[in-house]
């Protein structure tokens, strides 16, 4: 599987969710937080994100500002043919080892990235079989440069635009760790944070797109989609009661809101999937 958007401009409707694949995110221009698991990321031109994929994550725009984005969508399985080769440089490595992280590039090093996108983009409008193995070609190139810029320590902490979003950032930090606790409520958030619920629901709204059980609903129903695909014997009821709902009625509607089928059709369809590859 291997996607490539190039300055993708399209108005979307920001959702959070995860995938099995590794994505590279390229920020052209805009006004953008980029929500990564517990992570903010206020971005700016020329910021580059490594996604292992299996964190939630979304983006949230302002809508008054173009916003143009490339993104790679690949399964690590394509680049065998690279990686198995002697003497390989393990270009996968930043994926597997730091899971998602931030490359702040500016000057030569924004201006060779863009370059290479752009001459990925010139060999994928091609759509002959020499221009899609020169853009794979390409792409490991890209992850050569992205692999060199890694292995370079971290000098600086990570500075928040504002203590609003710093805030917002120890939120999430909590919901990661108790997203699935059934008596999670704003209370229990207002008494561990010493902060009005009125305040932490304004500011996340203000700062995230979406209020705080909005994010906590769709991280439980993006878990229950990685469980139903690592672990297919799991009964639907139990995944419900693992993910903090009292009630397996309101996991299924949830579920069914998000996703568009039943959890059960769900776990059918990945049940089909897997019969077919097999085939």
């Amino acid at each position: 599987m291997f996607e490539y958007l190039y300055r993708s401009n399209g108005v979307f409707d920001p959702v959070f969710h995860s995938h099995t694949f590794y994505e590279v995110y390229y920020f052209h221009e805009g006004k953008c937080n980029y929500l990564i698991g517990d992570q903010i990321y206020h971005l700016a031109p020329g910021d580059l994100i490594l996604m292992y994929g299996m964190t939630l994550h979304c983006p949230k725009i302002d809508p008054l500002v173009p916003y143009v984005r490339s993104i790679i969508h690949f399964d690590p399985a394509i680049l065998r043919p690279y990686t198995e080769l002697p003497q390989v440089v393990p270009i996968l490595q930043p994926f597997e080892q730091f899971k998602n992280y931030r490359l702040s590039l500016r000057g030569e090093d924004r201006a060779e990235v863009e370059r290479i996108l752009d001459v990925m983009h010139g060999y994928q409008q091609r759509g002959d079989e020499v221009g899609e193995g020169r853009l794979r070609l390409a792409f490991v190139d890209l992850l050569h440069f992205i692999y060199e810029r890694c292995l370079q320590p971290l000098k600086e902490q990570r500075v928040f635009p504002s203590e609003k979003e710093k805030t917002v950032q120890e939120v999430i930090a909590l919901l990661e760790e108790r997203y699935s606790d059934d008596e999670l409520n704003m209370e229990q958030l207002q008494r561990e944070l010493h902060l009005s619920k009125s305040y932490l629901a304004k500011i996340f709204k203000q700062v995230t797109g979406v209020t705080i059980f909005e994010y906590v609903y769709r991280k439980r129903i993006n878990e229950a989609r990685i469980l139903f695909l690592l672990h297919p014997m799991l009964a639907v009821t139990e995944v419900s009661f693992r993910l903090g709902f009292k009630h397996l009625a309101h996991f299924s509607r949830l579920f069914k809101d998000h996703v568009g089928v039943s959890p059960e059709r769900y776990k059918k369809q990945l049940k089909d999937d897997q019969t077919t590859m097999k085939r």
